[in-house]
């Protein structure tokens, strides 16, 4: 996203995030993802992105790999965190890079291609083979189909009257990794939407990703004696 005060509340409160972090000591990158307006097209539909493949994975990746090669870092401690698209891509980097980020903060994420694009296929029709494999792309995609594989703990928030990715989503993952032993908190946002319409939930789960941090990426030792 655009480095600085978007003009898009919701952008500007995630940058305000990134603020607040940096403030408390920490070392904020700020990743331009795939399908984020403003780079061009080329950039914003990538080959085999999003339900295609999940390919902008290798960009959190690269990026985390960046963040370890720095002497100022501490390679165990490296945490992720993003909200709707940037959900997603959290989702994918703990699922699939548990051993490079330790923990992570997933603000309703797109958890299930297939559920949320409502893809289908029909029996009779010519195109149910292209259909078909369109879906299990999609499905493989998907942080919920990579669960075996995920072992970082994460934090999932979600508004429950969430009208762009279905509140269900994140019940559904949360459940999964919990049966697969994954450490999982949540916080639901009551009454609320995706854009957060309320300033104060805005404070709360800015609060709560910092706390989480805190807690999780936290040097041993002083996890140990209690101390931050």
């Amino acid at each position: 996203m655009m480095l600085g005060w978007h003009n898009s509340a919701y952008y500007s409160n995630g940058y305000s995030l990134n603020q607040y972090l940096a403030g408390r000591g920490y070392t904020v990158l700020s990743v331009n993802y795939r399908r984020t307006s403003g780079y061009g097209w080329e950039f914003e539909f990538a080959e085999n992105s999003g339900r295609q493949g999940a390919a902008e994975a290798k960009d959190i990746r690269a990026a985390g790999e960046y963040l370890k090669s720095l002497s100022t870092i501490d390679p165990t401690r490296i945490g992720v965190f993003g909200g709707s698209y940037g959900g997603f891509l959290t989702a994918v980097a703990l699922a699939l890079d548990s051993d490079l980020f330790a923990a992570g903060v997933d603000t309703h994420g797109v958890h299930d291609w297939v559920a949320i694009n409502g893809l289908r296929v029909d029996p009779w029709s010519p195109e149910a083979n292209d259909q078909r494999r369109a879906a299990e792309v999609a499905w493989t995609s998907s942080p919920t189909a990579q669960v075996s594989t995920w072992r970082s703990p994460v934090l999932l928030i979600s508004g429950d009257d969430d009208r762009n990715v279905p509140f269900h989503l994140t019940v559904d993952l949360a459940a999964r990794l919990s049966a697969a032993g994954v450490t999982v908190e949540q916080m639901v946002i009551p009454d609320d939407t995706h854009a957060f319409h309320k300033n104060a939930n805005w404070l709360r789960i800015g609060l709560a990703t910092a706390e989480f941090f805190d807690r999780r990426l936290a040097p041993k030792a002083q996890t140990d004696s209690g101390g931050r």
